[in-house]
């Protein structure tokens, strides 16, 4: 499927963000890695509250989105590791 956005081609969700929504995320920030320790994950948590505050409206409802997505996918997993 191809992604396009006002005649641009988005190449991957974070192109198709920036595009669709003008502005840039970035998207690790608010959804984490999968390789990180518990300690990495509370900084990166603590930095992305820090700049949530910053973003304008539209921007911090798409990273809290991010945040919360991911924190579903990671409980999902949990959930069919047990």
């Amino acid at each position: 499927m191809k992604l396009i956005v006002a005649g641009q081609d988005a190449a991957t969700p974070d192109e198709f963000a920036e595009l669709a929504l003008g502005f840039g995320i970035d998207a690790e920030l608010f959804t984490g890695s999968e390789a990180e320790t518990a300690e990495q994950r509370r900084i990166r948590l603590d930095a992305a509250r820090d700049i949530l505050r910053d973003l304008d409206p539209p921007a911090a409802r798409f990273a809290s989105a991010l945040m919360r997505t991911a924190a579903r996918r990671r409980a999902e997993t949990w959930k069919a590791a047990a």
